[in-house]
């Protein structure tokens, strides 16, 4: 008697590149039948991110590997509630025959609640999480905390599983009394055997010296969207403050403090030894991380920081700070 596959559905925002190697490799797991509905496509196709403040594509394939599709966006597209309301996830997963469905779509998106709805009338089990490690918003007024103080315990009892990413959501969700047998911790991971193989092949004497970087440099890097829960400008006055010898400060990443710190480098002094590298897309990025000799993310809040998993992946130290999800578990 052949073995039973369960169905299992993940809906999901849009096509990640995190997200893509582990459905390829649950794809090819005898015992599990895979689809994964995108609410858009943003990301396998060319569209604006708002953080980074550019038109992004990612350059490495997304939708390859494992069975998808695609259910038709009706809001707007916004940042809202309804910017993100899919109601074909509602026949999809009512005639889908489904053991599980899984959301990678937040709370407060329409299409949560759908896929929410159409789940519990189907008999299929509902699982979804959070990465915060913290009621303290990333940004915004502090009332948000007590509201979600209020209201996570309540929802989270919706789910008949909570995933939690790291260690500090686990214990997160204990704190708003989730029963510890009702939280599953899957880390957030990326594909080792790739950057491993591609950190292999990079010419780092030859990066570095596009970068004006003797061998003996000591070249820091941050990697992320200039954000200010970033905190770039903090690295880059402790850089200056720190007044190293032969020392550079490496910005890959674009967003919209960008022309700021480039001003704050002029005005401390340091600009001859900084440099941006804009917006880099994945397969860009083994070549910085090879070349670089320390990576350093000093986030106000970073859920967990996957650029961590991949620094690490290309030989690269970490520093981190200890709102930096990644920093206990890695």
């Amino acid at each position: 008697m052949p073995e039973r596959r369960y169905r299992v559905l993940f809906v999901a925002s849009h096509p990640v590149q995190y997200q893509a190697p582990l459905f390829r490799r649950m794809a090819e797991h005898p015992s599990v039948d895979v689809q994964v509905a995108y609410c858009t496509l943003r990301g396998a196709e060319a569209g604006h991110d708002p953080e980074f403040g550019a038109n992004i594509q990612w350059d490495v394939p997304l939708l390859d590997g494992y069975s998808w599709t695609h259910v038709p966006n009706r809001g707007s597209g916004a940042e809202s509630f309804f910017g993100l309301f899919n109601p074909g996830l509602w026949k999809l997963i009512r005639g889908g025959e489904y053991d599980a469905v899984v959301s990678y779509v937040g709370y407060v998106r329409a299409s949560f609640w759908v896929a929410l709805a159409s789940a519990k009338l189907s008999k299929a089990a509902f699982i979804f999480g959070t990465d915060a490690v913290s009621l303290t918003p990333r940004d915004g007024p502090a009332w948000k905390s007590k509201v979600k103080r209020f209201l996570w315990p309540r929802l989270f009892r919706l789910a008949d599983q909570v995933i939690a990413p790291s260690s500090g959501t686990r214990d997160l969700m204990l704190t708003l009394n989730v029963a510890p047998d009702h939280v599953t911790r899957i880390p957030y991971v990326v594909d080792n055997d790739w950057w491993i193989q591609k950190s292999a092949q990079v010419d780092r004497t030859a990066v570095r010296a596009g970068w004006g970087a003797a061998p003996d440099t000591l070249a820091i890097l941050f990697c992320a969207k200039l954000q200010p829960w970033k905190r770039p400008l903090d690295l880059l006055r402790a850089f200056a403050r720190a007044n190293l010898s032969n020392a550079i400060l490496v910005f890959a990443g674009e967003g919209p403090l960008r022309s700021l710190i480039e001003s704050e480098a002029a005005s401390l002094g340091v600009a001859s030894r900084v440099r941006f590298l804009g917006f880099l897309n994945q397969t860009q990025l083994p070549a910085v991380y090879t070349s670089a000799d320390l990576l350093v993310l000093p986030s106000a809040y970073d859920a967990f920081g996957v650029v961590v998993n991949e620094a690490m992946s290309c030989g690269c130290a970490v520093a981190v700070s200890d709102r930096v999800g990644a920093g206990r578990d890695l």
